[in-house]
């Protein structure tokens, strides 16, 4: 049986962030480890209904709440909120890697919306990680740039109040659920919509605010060569309004080794909508893993 760990861990700006990791005691220190990155205002507990159909396999599972999210502070003073940017959070992922995994431990890493944009960024900013530390990536209902925000009438306006801090206008929470309902496709169960409108609704305004600016000029092209050296799957949602299924076959343009899953009835919200797909694509990659491994 998985045993949970939560550890608070100081990023080099003065971020703490909170850090989950599930393995079973007996584990040993070279087994792989599966690190998942969540998207923008949601949490880490986004990915807890893929952690929990992978209990039976034995790997380590360590997840982070990103920046300014969950229980993770910031770490950037109010006047350098709104310059945060994607590649904080890749900074942030090299962090985690270096604090809570086994240094003989081979990492799958996987990333669901902007989370597939922090393992882009990291591909950037650590390239020399990727074909040996990290062994592989599942990138799940996300874009390298071009993210379709800015197009909803009054969102703009919405985001420059919250990221100044003040108060949203009437109607202006309410709205925010309605654009987090949107986000599922077709069939979507009311129950994972309402824990995604919980974890958005408790993340802070400016957050939310600072990492859309972000969001909307995020170009994280550069780190293709790195995931080129790598094992790469793509899962995306046909009914997908934040990162469309056109943005995701981009990625697979840029990376013709990696395999595309497309979920016909799928929106955004893959981790609810589309569990045991992304868990097979887990169990798959991890398997390739350590068939490499044993031929290595």
């Amino acid at each position: 049986m998985k045993r949970h760990d939560r550890r608070g861990i100081v990023t080099p700006d003065g971020a703490i962030l909170s850090v989950h990791t599930h393995a079973d005691p007996e584990l040993p220190p070279d087994a792989p480890t599966l690190v998942l990155a969540h998207g923008w205002a949601v949490n880490h507990e986004s990915w807890l209904p893929v952690v929990g159909r992978l209990a039976d396999e034995p790997v380590r599972i360590v997840l982070w709440d990103q920046r300014g999210h969950g229980r993770s502070t910031i770490g950037l003073r109010r006047t350098e909120i709104a310059s945060v940017t994607v590649e904080h959070t890749g900074r942030d992922l090299d962090v985690v890697l270096r604090s809570v995994v086994p240094p003989t431990s081979p990492v799958l890493l996987a990333g669901h919306s902007m989370g597939g944009m922090t393992v882009m960024a990291l591909a950037e900013h650590r390239p020399d990680l990727f074909g040996s530390r990290v062994r592989a990536a599942l990138l799940v209902a996300t874009a390298s740039s071009h993210v379709a925000l800015g197009e909803r009438t009054g969102e703009a306006a919405v985001m420059r109040l919250a990221a100044k801090g003040l108060p949203l206008p009437p109607g202006g929470n309410g709205r925010i659920r309605a654009l987090v309902r949107g986000l599922f496709g077709d069939g979507a169960d009311p129950a994972d919509v309402e824990a995604a409108c919980e974890q958005v609704a408790a993340t802070k305004l400016t957050t939310f605010a600072a990492f859309y600016g972000a969001l909307l000029t995020v170009d994280q092209r550069a780190g293709f060569p790195a995931l080129e050296r790598v094992r790469v799957s793509i899962v995306a949602g046909r009914q997908d309004p934040l990162m469309p299924v056109t943005r995701a076959r981009a990625l697979r343009v840029a990376l013709p080794h990696a395999t595309f899953v497309d979920i016909a009835r799928g929106g955004h919200m893959l981790p609810w909508e589309a569990t045991e797909v992304l868990a097979d694509e887990v169990r798959g990659l991890l398997a390739e893993m350590r068939a490499s491994t044993s031929t290595a």
